[in-house]
């Protein structure tokens, strides 16, 4: 018996191998001041950033990234956490925590709100500028080219070409652009779920947040709790085909909302049906060409149409346009119950007031994208998570969407750099188990411009998901962010313990400067109840602030 005992005490102890991944559970979060500026109306915040690995498929290679993250604290009695995402990809949402917050002190009260910066997209309002493409401008487009997609000679579908090739070679010379994915970005979420203690990941994410909710879900269904999934893609298809439907989305909303809008808010100047209205969108066009605004220019403004702002900005240009074109000294002046907003679109973008906005000052410094320096988590994501279609295939699309969508059908098939990305994806990304799909719930837009209807629909349908759809809305994000308190409750109610809500149609909400809802016919049909009456608060502003966020981020380049 002594000599087992020996034996016991002195053989030598099993070897044993590092974990990896324990440095990265075993960190410490420390949490202080935010970098960006916090708005009144927010509540106060706290962030933080923590290491992840470069790539989790080989955790001990590679140099390390930071992640910034950001918590609006639970108030009262805490259920657990909600990360949100606004989507892009590459959309920043450490303030995004605050926001929400602030906007829905219900929720809060019980949950910590979680703000993320997903990797590649550095810090908000720090230093940390993240993963960016430095093109050269010499190898782009110039100002003389006059860009119009409509050109279908070979030269000018060549100089359209040249940015999203160039784009894709500058994006993908950079040694991050593998590990900048949906895949690697759902296990930093993962990570972030560990460190603040929880079981499960509770979710709010907007658009591009929505695939990114679902691939979580899908590569972690034991930790995935409720999500809330608002202007959804199809999580359950291809991510590229949300920018595809793009051409037929936005031509839907003009035609069907925008235009018929416009002559009711602008008769005298654009024409008093949406029929004339749109005659007279044809002829600024070609007004502002000769005022040195490219054509395909003067198209992007209308294309992602998805918030207030963006629909202010876009009657401004018209407005102003037609004032000159019609050679009118004194214009007809804007309803009155659209002057302030009007009056706050035109200083944020062009910084004057509606009232000395001009066509001229509209030609001189028109609201047009900068290459020079591209963020490029947009394109790593997009281009990256599954296969790509090539280039000639995107000029082809350009050639049907041309005539069916001409907003933007002409140029979207012509300036997709997924069709000159070579490198292909490094993880499959699994669609959604019955397990993780009955804690999803879809919130979708009838007329959003961004993500379209019937995407939404295909991914619920697929997985078996209840959708909240709100009828005649052609703005892109619903909860918190459109007023609307039937969408509002019903996912309020969600998060805070009901059953998930059965597939319901919410009423919509009226359109800016109106106080009734028109109704148009589209995909998902009309609601059983009224519509919500017109109903500005202290917080309308807020709301559509943080709405037109949501809309510039998912809008595409």
């Amino acid at each position: 018996m002594a000599v087992s005992v020996l034996v016991a005490a002195t053989a030598p102890a099993a070897a044993t191998t590092p974990d990896p991944l324990a440095p990265y559970r075993g960190q410490q979060v420390a949490w202080g001041a935010c970098p960006f500026k916090q708005g009144g109306h927010a509540r106060a915040a706290q962030c933080a950033r923590i290491t992840v690995p470069r790539d989790w498929a080989a955790p001990s290679a590679g140099t390390d990234l930071k992640v910034s993250i950001s918590r609006a604290a639970a108030t009262g009695t805490r259920q657990g956490a909600i990360l949100v995402n606004p989507g892009g990809p590459g959309g920043q949402g450490t303030s995004l925590a605050g926001a929400l917050a602030g906007l829905e002190p219900g929720l809060n009260e019980h949950y910590d709100v979680i703000g993320m910066d997903p990797r590649g997209t550095g810090q908000e309002g720090g230093e940390d500028k993240g993963y960016v493409c430095r093109v050269p401008l010499g190898r782009l487009p110039q100002d003389d080219d006059d860009l119009d997609a409509r050109d279908r000679s070979a030269q000018s579908i060549s100089v359209h070409q040249r940015t999203p090739r160039v784009l894709a070679e500058a994006c993908q010379s950079d040694a991050l652009a593998p590990f900048v994915t949906t895949w690697q970005t759902t296990h930093d979420m993962d990570l972030i779920r560990s460190l603040l203690g929880d079981e499960k990941l509770n979710y709010l994410g907007f658009s591009y947040g929505t695939w990114l909710g679902a691939k979580y879900a899908s590569l972690f269904p034991e930790h995935t709790g409720r999500m809330v999934l608002d202007s959804s893609v199809n999580f359950e298809g291809r991510l590229q085909a949300a920018f595809e439907a793009f051409p037929k989305i936005d031509q839907r909303q003009f035609d069907r909302v925008y235009a018929p809008w416009l002559a009711r808010r602008f008769p005298d100047q654009l024409g008093k049906t949406a029929t004339e209205v749109r005659a007279k969108w044809e002829q600024l066009r070609k007004f502002f060409k000769t005022k040195g605004v490219p054509p395909d220019v003067f198209d992007s403004v209308f294309v992602g149409n998805g918030s207030t702002r963006q629909w202010m900005t876009g009657a401004l240009i018209l407005t102003k346009g037609a004032a000159a074109l019609d050679g009118k000294t004194t214009p007809s002046p804007a309803p009155a119950a659209l002057r302030n907003d009007l009056d706050r679109a035109s200083r944020a973008v062009f910084g004057r007031p509606a009232d000395r906005l001009t066509a001229e000052d509209v030609a001189e410094d028109p609201p047009e994208p900068d290459y020079a320096d591209v963020p490029g988590t947009r394109l790593a994501v997009a281009c990256g998570d599954q296969p790509t279609r090539t280039a000639s295939w995107y000029k082809l699309l350009s050639d049907l969407q041309g005539p069916a969508y001409p907003l933007f059908g002409w140029a979207y098939g012509l300036s997709e750099a997924c069709g000159f990305w070579s490198d292909p994806p490094q993880h499959p990304l699994p669609t959604l188990s019955s397990r993780a799909a009955k804690n999803i719930l879809v919130v979708q837009g009838e007329f959003d411009p961004q993500t379209g209807y019937e995407q939404a629909e295909a991914a619920a349908r697929a997985a078996g998901i209840p959708m909240i759809s709100v009828a005649d809305s052609p703005f892109h994000g619903q909860y918190a962010v459109s007023g609307n308190s039937c969408v509002d409750k019903l996912v309020n109610a969600y998060f805070l313990g009901s059953p998930r809500p059965p597939a319901t149609i919410c009423p919509g909400v009226p359109l800016p400067g109106e106080h009734q809802v028109f109704p148009v016919p589209g995909p998902a049909g009309q609601p059983a109840t009224a519509p919500a009456p017109a109903a500005r608060d202290s917080l309308s502003g807020v709301r559509e602030r943080l709405q037109d966020g949501i809309s510039s981020v998912n809008r595409e380049p």
